[in-house]
Parts: C-alpha cells; structure tokens; sequence
C-alpha cells in the first residue's frame, strides 16, 4: 500500500523548538489535507493557536477538519468550496477571506493562505498558515468611510456652490423659480420625499406652504397647506412658538411617536403619510418669518450632523428672501410715490398699455379718469406744505377705500391722480367716480 506525505507528516515528531516557534506566529499554522475525490478532509498538523482562538482540540482537527469550516459566518461560505477545489486541480495557492466565529462568540476576520503539493495517492496536502486580518479590515472600513464622507462633504459644498451662484446671478423677479430650483436639488441630495418653503403671517397666527418640491410619486401637499391657523394645533402652536423666539430646529425622527398632546397633529400627519419631518426656521429681516422642511413617507435614520446642513440650507433662503425683499424695495421706490404710497406715471404707461392690449385681443374694456384737486397751490401757500401733504395723503385715502383691488391708483404728478378701471365699462367707471366725488 501507497503511503501518503500526510501519513508521513503524521508520523513525524516535531522538536520543541519548532512546536515553540510555532506557538509565537500570531496566525495559525498547518497542513490541510483532502482526498482525491474530496469526501475527506482533516488538518494532518495544525498548531496549538487553534485551542486559543476557536477552542477547538488540534488533535480532533487531525481526524475531521470540519470543525474549523464550520465557525465560518454562513454569508462568507459561497466560494469555498470552489476555490478548495480550484487550488487542488490546478496546484495554484489558495487564498480566502471569511469571518469565523471566535471561543468568545464574537466574529473576526480571517485569511488563509497556502501552497498545494499533490500527493502519490491524488489526494492534495497545502501547507500555510491563516490569520486574524479584523484589524486589517476595522482600518480598511474606516478608511471606506473617510473617503464616504469627505465626497459627502465635497458634493454638498459643490451644492452649496451652484446653487449661491444661482441666487447671486439670477435675474430680477426670478427669486421663486431658484427657491423651486434649490428645493429641487436638496431634496435630490439628501433623498427625502418632499422639500417644501412656510411662510409666517405678519402676526405669527397663520402659515402657508409657498413652495413644494415633491418626489417623482409622492403627493403634493401644498394646496391643502394655506393660511393654516397655527392655532388650531396647541402642540405644533408652541413648537412654532420655540422655533420662532428661540430658533429652534423641529425634528420629528417618527410620527408615530408623537407624545399624547400631539394626537391632531399625529393624526394629520399620519393622514397625509408624512412619518418623519426636519423644518428648520427661515429668517427676513433678521427675523423669523416662515421655517424650510423637508419630510420623509418612511422611518429613516438621519445623519448626526443633519441638523447643521439644514441650518446652512436655511441660511441660503434666507439670504435670497432678503434680496428679494430688497428688490422689491427698489422696484417700489423707482414706480411709487413716496408721500402717499401710490403708483406714479412710471408705472402707469405700462398698465395703460395692458389693458389696450387686452381690449385689442379680447374687447376687454377699461377706463381712466383725472382727478385733480382745486385751488391746491393757495393751500401749501395759506397752510404751508405740512397742510399740503395732509391733505395729499387723506385724498388717496378715499380713494383707495372707494376703489376696487383690481383698480390702478397713480398719482400723475403734484395734486393729479388718475385712476385705471380695470374691465370696467363706461357706465361703471362714471358711477365709480360720482361716488368718489359725492365722499
């Protein structure tokens, strides 16, 4: 009968100080030997480490080797086996990462490594070693989420970029438009299902949903979300409350959660499928005027610094409301009269032009009538032009209470106004003014 190189390695006796050498490498060293056909297996050497690490009896091991397969993680198996046999039909160095299961339970990483020799009898013997790589791995994860991170941080700041850029460079009266497009792009970054923009009435009392970014499928919400009384919710009422004096962020990580004071707001929320919220408040003017959101259909876990990015976000609405509102400064200040608040000619030439156009299209009428007040320059000369001005601004006054939204009030120049009737006929226009003069 054929004697094998295991049954010789069997047979050897290791001297002490090899036993001992073998003792000291960190990894494990062994012979692993399979049959010609692969029914059996078992480790002809394998070094005391085994005890130590896997409390496993070398001296099992030398009859069965399936102990050690066996503190594989099952998700680490699939190739095992191929790779096994592989290495001994082609007689090319095995090599194979998995975690296995430790003495104390816990899992760790592990590589063998071996070079093949076959047999007399076919069977194939390796000879290696494999080693605890879960440093290895603990660093290579760190490393993974290092780089994660720092392109995290580089896409958001590029965000960031484009859109100032856009709000720096876009055209007069375009300020909804980018606010839609930031809404957009930050729902997109950080994947939620709805982005959306509050505004807050002059006293705090009402909220409106003045712009919405939804997911492709998810439902808008926005026509059902106008001139809310905040009021109505006690609980959401005082989170506005802290929101707005104590500028506070309002994070909602699961609806479902909400305290008992909070059922209507659970209730409607649950209603309209919203399960996790982040608002963040929006300042104009250096106050608080209305807060950005976004919102989630589905429980998440948000990142621990989202509440800082949200923060940045908010700060770049707030800075593009402000520059509307300057805007608008502008713009009235260059068509309105500063003494009585009214239009002044520059803007009425343009309206005047609309509504022909409108009648020209459409046989939409209008009208215009001049107002001018008597004996007004005997007055500033009589009274002085403190009286002048008093008079001035009672006169729009009246006019503005006599006329309808829809109308153009313009003060033409001194003491002339003129008033544009919008889709009004001349009957209607001539009673409007009888009116006007009888008050």
């Amino acid at each position: 009968m054929t004697r094998s190189r295991s049954d010789d390695l069997d047979d050897l006796e290791f001297p002490d100080f090899f036993r001992k050498l073998a003792s000291g490498v960190p990894g494990i060293i062994f012979t692993y030997w399979s049959c010609a056909d692969g029914r059996a297996h078992r480790y002809p050497y394998i070094s005391s480490r085994v005890r130590d690490l896997f409390g496993i009896d070398p001296d099992e091991l030398r009859q069965d080797a399936s102990k050690v397969f066996e503190r594989i993680h099952p998700e680490d198996t699939g190739g095992l086996t191929e790779s096994v046999l592989d290495s001994a039909q082609n007689l090319t160095p095995w090599k194979f990462q998995a975690r296995m299961r430790l003495a104390s339970g816990k899992y760790h990483w592990f590589e063998a490594n071996s070079m093949p020799e076959r047999q007399v009898d076919g069977s194939t013997l390796w000879y290696g070693q494999f080693t605890d790589i879960q440093a290895h791995k603990d660093l290579e994860q760190s490393l993974r989420a290092s780089e994660s991170e720092f392109a995290y941080q580089a896409r958001f700041q590029h965000l960031l970029a484009d859109l100032s850029a856009d709000f720096m460079t876009g055209r007069f009266g375009d300020t909804d438009r980018r606010i839609q497009k930031l809404l957009a792009d930050v729902g997109a970054f950080f994947e939620v299902d709805r982005a959306y923009l509050y505004a807050f009435s002059d006293n705090n009392s009402l909220m409106t949903n003045t712009h919405e970014w939804c997911r492709e499928g998810v439902k808008s919400l926005i026509d059902t979300q106008q001139r809310i009384p905040i009021c109505h919710f006690a609980w959401w009422h005082r989170q506005m409350d802290s929101m707005i004096h104590d500028q506070r962020i309002l994070f909602i990580e699961d609806v479902s959660e909400l305290p008992e004071d909070a059922a209507l707001e659970r209730g409607l929320l649950e209603e309209q499928g919203v399960v996790s919220l982040f608002n963040v408040p929006v300042r104009s003017k250096g106050l608080v005027s209305g807060f950005f959101g976004m919102d989630m259909e589905t429980v998440r876990r948000w990142r621990e610094d989202q509440t800082d990015l949200l923060i940045v976000v908010a700060a770049l609405i707030s800075g593009a409301l402000d520059r509307d509102r300057l805007e608008q400064e502008l713009v009235n200040q260059s068509i309105r009269d500063p003494l009585t608040g009214l239009h002044n000619r520059r803007y009425l030439f343009p309206r005047i032009d609309e509504m022909i156009g409108a009648w020209a299209r459409e046989r939409v009428g209008f009208a215009l009538a001049m107002f001018d007040i008597d004996h007004f320059k005997h007055l500033n000369d009589t009274w002085g032009h403190l009286a002048g001005d008093y008079v001035l601004r009672e006169f729009t006054a009246l006019m503005v209470e006599m006329s309808r939204s829809s109308d153009v009030i313009v003060r033409y120049g001194g003491e002339e106004f003129v008033v544009l009737f919008a889709a009004a006929s001349r009957g209607s226009a001539l009673g409007a003014v009888e009116r006007l003069l009888s008050r």
